[in-house]
């Protein structure tokens, strides 16, 4: 039965957006590289849902919240106000100028070195933190969930390399031959599943809690520890202890900010599909309700680790990482666990699928047309793009094994390589639109400067300072940096945001409404649950 379910919903799940995609054309640049521009809203939120969530966050924000209650919760909710941000301001200017990628942008601004240096990061951060890792993170966590080593009576190492390799085949497929679009038909549908299948964990957990009742189950859960649920750490920000710890509430006003907004607004993996949007309405519907979903995913990837705690106490402090997997084998009847099986899959498969999707188009449009071949046609860019993505997918598929070899501290390093990258083109990007006097000069010398100040504040002076903290300290920092050497290299000519009208700009007419109800739910959480 978890075999058939499994491949039930996988194949339903590969035939219906085959089907779907029967009459597109994939041999244009739009057509492949942003769906044709044909996107609705509903698509975009489930592709952009799926897009985010993976195993790490089944498996490791559950695992935290087990261990250090729902403060966790802040990269989850926090994410709506970015996503209003982006619906509002940043997605109508990137739309109104028709770009497919955001160095493209940045050339337009600024000038093409500047665009290419941001696009060479782009690639680099998608590349080295995440497809690998997100390769061998979701074969071990799926391993560690379903024991498929023990199904196909195979040692451990070899069901992980086994799990990459399905997963990674499957990924490059989905990116490969359907582009843009066959990777946010899949994405929804399996995002729906993950839905259904993540729900059901704190469901039936709380029902058996309850003894038929969920409320009571609740109730239960609450009654054993409520400072679990309290979502206002008290954590230090700056001093002794900073450095170790989870969250510290005064973060969420400094760097967190900054990174969700540059996550939610510039990261090309995620903006990728509101590019592909069929009008700006639709952009913003997809935008909006993906706020909405992320007020709501904390039920899914926080609730099971605060029932995780109910039923094992302290005995796994050392182990958070083995609390969903144990409550997912504690709950789930055995029928399901196939369809769970490919709802994870699916999760792994669409960022996966996601980051090589995004570093082929910044590939083809950015660096291949700009440098290599300026007159490549857009057949040219397609196979050029699908060509990309066959070679990253092999690399990692390739490196995936070996990342648990690692040193700890390597993975570690990895994990926070993401912060060394974004803050920095987050800062260009918000100068390009803000600040009209930041010059390309400026907006460049301020990238390096970036770069390096992570590194050296938290590696080599290892301040006493929170890491999101050193994020905004960051961008501040480098926005005036970028305005000293713009007053010695001013701007030479005055940018004027051109209408490429490609698309129909009409905003949603619910939009602002929707972002009001976004912003008050947001707070209420925290005025809620930080009083607990």
């Amino acid at each position: 039965m978890a075999l058939l379910s499994f491949l039930l919903f996988t194949g339903f799940v590969a035939f219906y957006a085959t089907w779907k995609l029967r009459n597109d054309n994939l041999e244009t640049q739009d057509g492949y590289f942003l769906g044709g521009r044909s996107l609705t809203g509903i698509i975009i939120a489930g592709s952009l849902l799926l897009t985010n969530i993976s195993t790490e966050h089944l498996v490791g924000m559950n695992g935290s919240a087990y261990k250090n209650g729902a403060i966790i919760i802040a990269w989850e909710v926090t994410s709506a106000l970015a996503l209003v941000l982006a619906a509002l301001y940043f997605v109508p200017r990137y739309l109104k100028m028709g770009l497919t990628t955001i160095p493209q942008f940045l050339e337009k601004r600024f000038d093409g070195l500047t665009r290419t240096l941001i696009a060479f990061l782009m690639i680099i951060s998608l590349v080295m933190t995440l497809l690998p890792i997100v390769l061998y993170t979701g074969a071990l966590n799926i391993e560690s969930i379903f024991e498929i080593s023990s199904l196909l009576g195979v040692t451990l190492q070899q069901g992980i390399v086994i799990t990459i390799l399905i997963i990674g085949i499957l990924g490059a497929v989905y990116a490969i031959f359907g582009g843009l679009k066959m990777v946010a038909y899949t994405d929804t549908y399996n995002g729906f599943g993950l839905l259904v299948a993540g729900l059901l964990v704190p469901i039936l957990a709380l029902y058996n809690i309850g003894d038929g009742n969920i409320l009571t189950g609740m109730v239960k859960v609450f009654e054993n520890n409520p400072d679990k649920f309290n979502v206002v750490s008290k954590e230090p920000g700056i001093g002794e202890g900073a450095r170790t710890a989870i969250l510290p509430f005064e973060v969420l006003f400094t760097g967190l900010m900054i990174n969700q907004i540059y996550f939610w607004s510039m990261h090309q993996s995620i903006i990728q599909r509101v590019l592909g949007a069929a009008n700006l309405k639709e952009a913003q519907k997809g935008l909006l309700y993906t706020g909405l979903l992320k007020i709501l995913i904390p039920l899914i990837i926080v609730l099971p680790g605060l029932i995780g705690y109910y039923y094992f106490g302290d005995s796994l402090y050392d182990k958070p990482d083995n609390v969903y997997p144990m409550l997912v084998k504690k709950v789930l009847p055995q029928w399901l666990t196939g369809f769970f099986v490919a709802v994870m899959v699916g999760a792994v498969l669409s960022t996966f699928n996601s980051a090589l999707n995004s570093a082929a188009t910044v590939f083809s449009l950015d660096i291949y047309k700009k440098f290599i071949e300026k007159n490549a046609n857009e057949l040219k860019l397609v196979k050029m793009g699908k060509a990309t993505s066959a070679l990253l997918a092999v690399l990692a598929i390739c490196i995936a094994p070996f990342v648990g070899k690692a040193p700890t501290g390597l993975y570690q390093l990895l994990q926070q390589l993401n912060g060394i990258f974004f803050i920095p083109i987050a800062t260009v990007v918000i100068a390009g639109f803000l600040f009209p006097k930041v010059s390309a000069t400026g907006a460049k010398v301020g990238l390096v400067f970036g770069l390096c100040f992570y590194i050296v504040l938290d590696y080599v002076i290892k301040i006493d300072l929170h890491f999101v903290h050193i994020w905004g300290l960051e961008f501040v920092l480098n926005i005036l940096v970028m305005h000293l050497v713009s007053y010695f290299y001013p701007q030479k000519e005055k940018y004027e945001m051109e209408d490429a009208r490609i698309l129909n700009l009409q905003p949603w007419e619910h939009a602002k409404k929707f972002s009001i109800f976004l912003v008050l739910v947001t707070l209420i959480i925290y005025v809620v649950l930080g009083n607990v």
